[in-house]
Formats: C-alpha cells, sequence, structure tokens
C-alpha cells in the first residue's frame, strides 16, 4: 500500500514557508539594496584613498550649476513639503455612559412588549425570538420616554434625550482633554433620524456658547456609518484650516424613532437600538502630536445608493396604520457584502503588505486567463491590522464580517462585547469598540485600526488608525466598572 501523503495544509512546515514568503516579499527593497550598498562598499575600499582623491579632483564643477542645482533642490523640497496633506490627529474621545435608570433587562423589554402590542401575540413573539438570538445583553438601555406605558416620544423628550447625550459626553471630553469650548473651531454633529430646528449643532453652540465664526455642521439621514462620514468630512476641513481643533459628536436620538406598529421587518430595530453617543477632537496642530492616542492614516467611503436594492434595504416609512418606523429589508446583509466587497477592493492596496498584493494579483491573473473556477483568494488583512472595530449592528453582521475576513473570535470581541453592553448604539459604536480594546490594556504603539461602519443609502466606509502612543488602561470611560466581567460567553439563543 503506497505511503499516505502528509497533510500539507494543516503542515506546521507550511505556516513557515508562508511566513518566509511574507517576509521575503514585504522586504524584497531592503534585501535588494543591502547586497547593492555592499558592494560599492567593497569596491571604494578596492580603490584606496588616493585613487579615491584623483576621482573626485577629476570632477570639475561649475558656479551656474551649483547654484541651478541648489535651486532646484529647494524648488522640488519646498513643492513637495507645500503639497503634503496635513497630519490629522486624534487626541482623545469620550462615550456617553447611561444612567442604571434607564436599564431595560429582556423581561422588561418583553412586559412592555406585550402590554403596547396586547392586541398582535405573534409581534410579541416574533420581537422575542429577536431578542433571544440578538446578542444583547440585560443591561442595555433605553430613553426614559421609551419606559412609559405607552412610550411617549414628544419633541420635548427627544430633546431632552439629546442634551443628555451629548452634554454628557462633550463633558467628558472636555475633562479628558483639558479643552476650553473657545477653542474648537470646527463642530460636526451626526444623528440620523432625528433632526430638529435649530440643529442640534446649534444646541451645541448655545450650550457652550462657542465663538460666532465656528464652522458648523450637522449630518442627518445617514444611518450608522455617519460616524466615519463626519471624520471625512472634518479631515478636509482640517486640510485647508491649519492649527485648528475639531470636535465631532456622533449619536442617535432613540425616542421620535420608536415604532409602535405591528410590521415585523419594522419592529426589529426596536429589539437592536439602545441609547449611546461619543464626542471625538481631532486637530492638525503640531504640538498636540505627543499626547495625541492615534493618527488618522485613511478613510474611504463607498455608495450603492445608484441599485435601487440597496438605496431601499433600510428605509423610513409609514406603516399601512399610518405610524412611523425604519423598514429592514431581506436582503440587507446580501447588499452589506457587496459594500464590504467594494471597499475592501479600494482599501486593501492602501494598507495590505505586499506578500498579500501579490497574492490576490496572482490569483485574479489566473482566474481570468486559466480557470474562473477557481476560488478567489481572500487577503489576509490580520498582515495588514492589530484590531478591528466593526459596526455592532447585529450578530448577523459581525458574523458575517468575521467568515468572510477569515477573523478569530479575539478580532471581533470588541465587536461582540459592545453589542452585549451597549446594544446598537449606531455610529458611535466603533467608539465603543474601541474603549473596549483601551480598557483591555491591548492597544499599543504602532497598532493599526480599521473602523469599518455600515449605513442606509447604502454606504460602507472605512477609516484607518494608527496609534500614536502606548494607552495605559483608563480608569474612566463606559467600561470602568464592568471590563474586568468581559468577555462574556454569548450563546445562540437565550431562553425568554
Amino acid at each position: 500500500m503506497p505511503p499516505i501523503l502528509p497533510d500539507f495544509s494543516n503542515s506546521v512546515k507550511l505556516k513557515y514557508v508562508k511566513l518566509g514568503y511574507q517576509y521575503l516579499v514585504n522586504h524584497i527593497l531592503t534585501l535588494t539594496l543591502i547586497p547593492i550598498m555592499a558592494g560599492i562598499f567593497l569596491e571604494v575600499l578596492r580603490l584606496g584613498p588616493d585613487e579615491i582623491l584623483n576621482l573626485w579632483r577629476s570632477l570639475h564643477f561649475d558656479l551656474v550649476q551649483i547654484l541651478c542645482s541648489s535651486f532646484l533642490i529647494i524648488f522640488i523640497a519646498t513643492v513637495y513639503f507645500m503639497s503634503k496633506p496635513r497630519t490629522i490627529y486624534l487626541v482623545d474621545y469620550a462615550c456617553f455612559k447611561p444612567p442604571i435608570t434607564c436599564r431595560v433587562p429582556f423581561a422588561t423589554f418583553m412586559e412592555h412588549s406585550r402590554l403596547i402590542l396586547k392586541n398582535n401575540p405573534k409581534s410579541v413573539e416574533f420581537q422575542m425570538r429577536i431578542l433571544e438570538r440578538s446578542g444583547l445583553g440585560e443591561e442595555t438601555c433605553l430613553p426614559p420616554a421609551i419606559h412609559y406605558i405607552p412610550p411617549n416620544p414628544t419633541m420635548e423628550a427627544a430633546r431632552g434625550e439629546a442634551e443628555l447625550v451629548i452634554f454628557s459626553a462633550m463633558a467628558s471630553l472636555f475633562e479628558k482633554t483639558g479643552l476650553n469650548p473657545k477653542d474648537i473651531d470646527i463642530l460636526i454633529v451626526n444623528c440620523s433620524l432625528f433632526s430638529p430646528t435649530p440643529s442640534l449643532s446649534a444646541m451645541v453652540i448655545n450650550k457652550y456658547k462657542l465663538r460666532s465664526n465656528i464652522k458648523s455642521f450637522n449630518l442627518s439621514g445617514m444611518g450608522c456609518s455617519a460616524g466615519l462620514i463626519s471624520i471625512d468630512l472634518a479631515r478636509d476641513l482640517l486640510q485647508v484650516h491649519p492649527n485648528s481643533n475639531a470636535v465631532i459628536v456622533s449619536t442617535e436620538i432613540i425616542t421620535p424613532n420608536y415604532y409602535q406598529g405591528n410590521e415585523r421587518a419594522m419592529l426589529l430595530p426596536n429589539c437592536l437600538f439602545r441609547m449611546g453617543g461619543a464626542a471625538i477632537l481631532l486637530t492638525n496642530r503640531r504640538a498636540e502630536r505627543r499626547r495625541a492616542k492615534y493618527r488618522l492614516v485613511h478613510v474611504v467611503r463607498t455608495h450603492k445608493g445608484a441599485d435601487d436594492k440597496a438605496y431601499r434595504c433600510v428605509y423610513e416609512k409609514e406603516d399601512k396604520e399610518g405610524k412611523v418606523g425604519i423598514d429592514l429589508s431581506k436582503d440587507l446583509m446580501a447588499i452589506a457584502g457587496e459594500a464590504l466587497k467594494s471597499n475592501i477592493t479600494t482599501i486593501g492596496p492602501l494598507v495590505l503588505p505586499a506578500s498579500e498584493q501579490l497574492l490576490f494579483l496572482l490569483t485574479l491573473i489566473g482566474r481570468k486567463i486559466f480557470n474562473p473556477k477557481w476560488k478567489p483568494y481572500i487577503p489576509d488583512f490580520k498582515q495588514a491590522f492589530e484590531h478591528f472595530c466593526i459596526h455592532a449592528g447585529g450578530r448577523a453582521v459581525i458574523d458575517e464580517l468575521q467568515k468572510n475576513l477569515q477573523l478569530s473570535a479575539e478580532h471581533v470581541e470588541a465587536s461582540r462585547m459592545t453589542l452585549h453592553r451597549f446594544g446598537n448604539t449606531s455610529s458611535s459604536s466603533l467608539w465603543y469598540e474601541l474603549s473596549y480594546v483601551e480598557a483591555k490594556g491591548r492597544m499599543r504603539r504602532g497598532d493599526r485600526v480599521w473602523q469599518i461602519g455600515f449605513g442606509s443609502g447604502f454606504k460602507c466606509n472605512s477609516a484607518v488608525w494608527k496609534c500614536n502612543r502606548s494607552i495605559k488602561t483608563p480608569t474612566d470611560g463606559p467600561w470602568s466598572d464592568c471590563i474586568d466581567r468581559y468577555p462574556v460567553h454569548i450563546p445562540e439563543i437565550v431562553k425568554l
């Protein structure tokens, strides 16, 4: 009987072959220059001092040539430094921590659902099944107006929630950074579904008596990915306004958007969305470089709104009874996958090492020329990033990205634990996840972070950060009183 061949796919030797390949390709320039430099050095040693001196004397330098060459070098250097984009630093950020009085355990949520939807037990049962599989924990929070039976979503209550979330996050940011409100040059507030008049950005300006020449922006209707859109907007503004500070507030106000009808697709957000918000301080001031936590490397935005299905997959509308809610399409995950694929195609060449790009290119050529049935090569993004902050939109979103990007349980731990502790806090969820990584003491200088956000429209946005300094485990923040309990085991189904 012929000997059985070893299982090369699981071979330890194959692992080292791959590591050797990655090192060789990623350092090909260095490995090529070393023998060239060594050869030049040996040739210089062989010539001797007299021959080197004679070679130097044989060179004739004309004064005009020297002046022209110097001018050209200075001109090129000036153009380079003038056109080089300003470095954007993330000094610090703060996340809103809801008061314990807003906590909504499963039992409370289901009791309220039974009382509110007493004429439609099937809708109650549907919400229970969703909650059992949601990945949420017992400590998520809803605003006070939703605790009433029936809920009391008045404009006053919505403004009250906005003031509580936004002012709490900003107060924490001012305390952490020592920032004087008068030093804010740019203010961006993003909230998708609550857009009052005056705007939320005007509310912040009024509260803190900000300068009259402040550049303020209020983004609405842009879904859970609006936080990274705000980062992109702030980056562009900081490129043209030197020596400036930009404050971004990302939140979602739940009060006016709690659906009280019976449509199942519109009941789903009730089970997932919870209170949350974050305030972020960006700057282009070089003086802040030492104390800043992160440096912004890339922002990549993908918009699939030209496709009708993508445009309507997250859609605010009225049901048959005239009650307004957010309709989530069954095609949502497929559309999110396509948006992610487009985003990865753009961000991959910017962040992936040469070894991964070469493998991807060779596989692509092989599929085009030899066999279209070849399995496409999925780049190993673990070679490009140490930490992943995936929008905690729901368990299915995290599962799908973990599978598609071939990530380990540890890589998606921050996303799963954020969903469990705080629920889907919309655009601010990425900052709760980053705070989780810091609270675990895992962030080191030079570490790279990939934030991925999805939003209505349909959009997939990415931001890449590089850690500027090793970050000490914080003693405050949203995880301060519970980080020791995490990570926790989250069962597939929690029986209610």
